[in-house]
């Protein structure tokens, strides 16, 4: 231990960026780390106090915040448009993808969902489980619930013994996997992209889905507190990127706050003999 100090875990630090191409944020968490046994290493060991303080003085990097990337209305069509419905692959996408958006779920939740979970009649609903265990209803869309119970009829998953069964899973009936949601978003995003119909984002994932409701609900004029309970967001804070993230809302927010300040009928100045002379006579 005697051979660490500031001045190596420094080194370390440049050689993560420099040497492995690694982003700030993942040299942060490599520190954050350091910083951690440090904390502790002090405690037992109080005689290099002085050094173990150095390299707990050893700052993170600031990151830019990344933009939240999320779909438009229009490009959201044009991806659930691609799937062929006259096939039950095709149609078991469709619908993976229209409650990925209409949930608003993480992928985690997404898959993780049973039978049990799903109620078609009205007012249909998914019971999600989110982070640290927290349950949340949301409510689906009539369009939803219709594919959703022609989905379940479909595959047989309407029986009572059926109700702890993957609402997701693959040819070997086992639960899909996070992979195999991105393998279906990248497979369809594809075929748009060739179209060259709409603008996408540079990369979608799942989530991209996530952030395309949040913000399509903030457009529609929803308040942040049920966008907040919608997503399961622990802080409202977490909630705002969106407002902060929108164009579109910021757009209307300065349009309602602008006042004009010109009337509309302008002086005729030109008529104004005195003034033209007064103004002739200074550019000479």
């Amino acid at each position: 231990m005697t051979r660490v100090d500031n001045d190596l875990i420094d080194a370390f630090m440049t050689w993560i960026e420099t040497t492995r191409k690694c982003s700030i944020s993942t040299r942060n968490q490599r520190l954050a780390a350091i910083h951690a046994f440090f904390r502790y290493v002090q405690a037992e060991t109080p005689e290099r106090l002085l050094s173990h303080q150095r390299i707990l003085a050893i700052p993170l990097k600031r990151t830019g915040k990344p933009t939240v990337s999320y779909l438009t209305t229009e490009a959201l069509q044009c991806i659930l448009k691609q799937p062929d419905r006259t096939i039950p692959a095709g149609r078991r996408d469709l619908l993976l993808l229209t409650l990925l958006y209409d949930s608003g779920a993480r992928v985690g939740e997404l898959i993780n969902l049973s039978v049990r979970n799903i109620r078609v009649a009205q007012p249909a609903t998914v019971t999600v489980r989110g982070k640290g265990q927290k349950v949340r209803h949301v409510p689906l869309m009539s369009g939803t619930a219709s594919l959703l119970a022609n989905y379940l009829h479909e595959r047989q998953l309407t029986e009572i013994h059926k109700s702890d069964h993957p609402l997701f899973f693959n040819s070997r009936k086992q639960k899909l996997t996070r992979a195999g949601v991105s393998y279906v978003i990248d497979k369809y995003v594809a075929l748009v992209r060739k179209q060259n119909t709409v603008s996408l984002p540079d990369k979608i994932s799942p989530h991209v889905f996530r952030h395309a409701k949040a913000m399509h609900l903030l457009q529609a004029n929803v308040n942040l507190v049920y966008i907040r309970d919608f997503l399961g967001h622990a802080s409202i804070t977490t909630t705002e990127i969106y407002a902060r993230a929108d164009d579109q809302v910021k757009r209307h927010a300065l349009e309602k706050a602008y006042s004009p300040t010109l009337i509309d009928d302008l002086p005729a100045w030109q008529d104004d003999k005195s003034l033209l002379r007064w103004l002739q006579n200074l550019c000479q």
